[in-house]
């Protein structure tokens, strides 16, 4: 299936909630993307392809995530899926890292919340 990056985006809007948020805490409906950075990445992988990008949020008022992850596409063009998280307040000059995707899966929670945020995935693109 092809589908372009604003499509993407609109599903996870829909799809993304307490259950598959890094930080079930403090997610709220008004944030749906608000700890979903690691889990929306692979997932975007799964579907353009490219690399993994992670920075760390050491330093900036979000340190308490520890690090944020997007894409790298295969052209070189960088995509954030969940920047909307940030509201405005994304940190700026975030030094970037690739990551390998076994990495970011090594992490059983991560895990568990990608494979649910897939499953739901498959199930809005399969109507």
């Amino acid at each position: 299936m092809r589908m372009s990056s604003d499509e993407f985006t609109s599903i996870l809007l829909k799809i993304c909630d307490r259950a598959t948020s890094a930080d079930p805490e403090h997610w709220i409906p008004k944030n749906p993307l608000w700890g979903h950075c690691a889990v929306a990445s692979l997932l975007a992988q799964d579907i353009f392809g490219g690399d993994l990008v992670r920075a760390s949020l050491e330093g900036t008022p979000f340190s308490a995530m520890r690090s944020h992850y997007w894409n790298r596409f295969l052209n070189g063009f960088e995509v954030d899926f969940t920047a909307s998280q940030f509201g405005n307040n994304l940190p700026a000059n975030l030094i970037g890292e690739l990551r390998e995707r076994d990495y970011v899966l090594s992490n059983a929670d991560t895990r568990r919340r990608y494979e649910l945020l897939a499953e739901r995935f498959k199930s809005v693109t399969a109507l």
